[in-house]
């Protein structure tokens, strides 16, 4: 099963080429599925047929789906009532009837991950485009399992054996209840499913397309996005730099437009798999635009992405930990560990990520930033370290 994530600025036109991506692979025979969480119709729009919460056939092998986020919040809500009930009697809250029940923040996105792990893990499908939100909202979504886990863990630790048989006494001593085994079973159940929209989201067939215009707001927000993805540890398979104009663009304003899109296409051409896809003078709608795009076909051999660690003992008496991040600064580079954690704060970017098991008896002897990619060194600790770190 591939999967591939498609976002980009606001305004891009990544539904479009999302639409375009799904349709030409059902084209060629591949049964796809085109997840989008745009809350209109625009994936009808540009496909030539009405798109909703069900999903609906759109072409031979082709399958949308636009998840509501209000329908799924009311049922979990339900859910959760339903398993709280001894607690909200106790505290003698009334239950919230379905009809009354609005999302909160972050149903929608939470909404939006669930249907996309189903839609990966269903074997009625070869490919998953999912149509993501603008980038800003997605950088967030795409972080929003792995942060929401580390929070689990952290307030409702799974060792909890010992702690329930301590529980009575706990309580009696802290005045007040402990937590009740089904909090723990809730916390252990969203634990899983929160692991498996993650596992979606690291697989080794899992990519990212990009879309934006070519231009000075395009580039910026490229340069931040793949930032962005790169610290996630997702790997941006193509940047689709759509609308561009066509060469023989006449004088004028036109010709200071295309040329202010070379510049761009240009500064794109070395870090990126750059593919134009040119501006049909309108709004595309219906296959056969969206088959005028001509966007690129999806990889079926996806390259791997990763942070590898790279054994120098021998020579330098470290192991070097690289982590690719493209279009990071130096100065805007922050680097805290924290017990087995590495804290990674780059430009307006952080995430807290776990050592691998090797690098947790160790101890962090220095980091550099070199051509994207960062490189931190660890030395044995001789105390942890089978044979004393030699």
């Amino acid at each position: 099963m591939r999967t591939i994530l498609i976002t980009g600025p606001g305004g891009s036109g990544r539904t479009t080429i999302a639409a375009a991506t799904a349709l030409r692979a059902a084209g060629e025979g591949v049964r796809t599925l085109l997840l989008s969480a745009d809350r209109t119709d625009t994936p009808g729009t540009a496909l030539g047929t009405p798109t909703g919460p069900a999903p609906v056939q759109a072409a031979p092998h082709l399958t949308v789906w636009r998840p509501d986020a209000t329908e799924r919040f009311r049922q979990d809500l339900a859910a959760f009532q339903t398993r709280a009930v001894n607690v909200l009697d106790l505290l003698g809250a009334a239950r919230l009837d379905a009809e009354e029940v609005t999302p909160l923040p972050g149903a929608e996105e939470l909404s939006f991950l669930r249907a996309l792990r189903d839609g990966a893990l269903s074997e009625r499908y070869d490919l998953l485009v999912a149509d993501l939100p603008p980038l800003a909202p997605a950088l967030a979504l795409l972080g929003l399992p792995e942060e929401l886990r580390r929070y689990l863990r952290r307030l409702l630790p799974p060792e909890r054996q010992a702690a329930r048989a301590l529980r009575p006494v706990l309580g009696r001593l802290a005045g007040v209840p402990m937590p009740a085994d089904w909090l723990y079973e809730t916390a252990a159940r969203w634990d899983v499913e929160l692991a498996a929209v993650e596992a979606v989201l690291t697989d080794r067939d899992t990519a990212v397309r990009l879309v934006a215009e070519p231009g000075p707001a395009g580039a910026d927000a490229v340069r931040t996005a793949g930032l962005g993805l790169a610290l996630r540890g997702l790997r941006t398979e193509a940047l689709i730099a759509n609308r561009t104009l066509p060469e023989a663009a006449p004088d004028g304003w036109l010709a200071g437009l295309l040329a202010q899109q070379r510049k761009t296409l240009a500064d794109w051409s070395d870090p990126y798999d750059v593919h134009p896809v040119p501006h049909l003078g309108r709004d595309p709608h219906g296959p056969d635009d969206l088959a005028a795009l001509a966007v690129p076909a999806v990889n079926p051999a996806p390259a791997t992405a990763g942070w590898p660690v790279t054994d120098r003992t021998a020579e330098d008496g470290v192991l070097v930990w690289h982590l690719p991040l493209p279009g990071a600064i130096r100065e805007e580079l922050d680097l805290v560990r924290r017990g087995d954690e590495l804290l990674i704060t780059v430009g307006p970017f952080r995430r807290i990520v776990p050592l691998p098991s090797a690098l947790r008896r160790c101890t962090v002897a220095g980091a550099g930033l070199r051509d994207g990619e960062l490189r931190i060194r660890f030395a044995p600790d001789p105390s942890l370290w089978p044979g004393g770190g030699r």
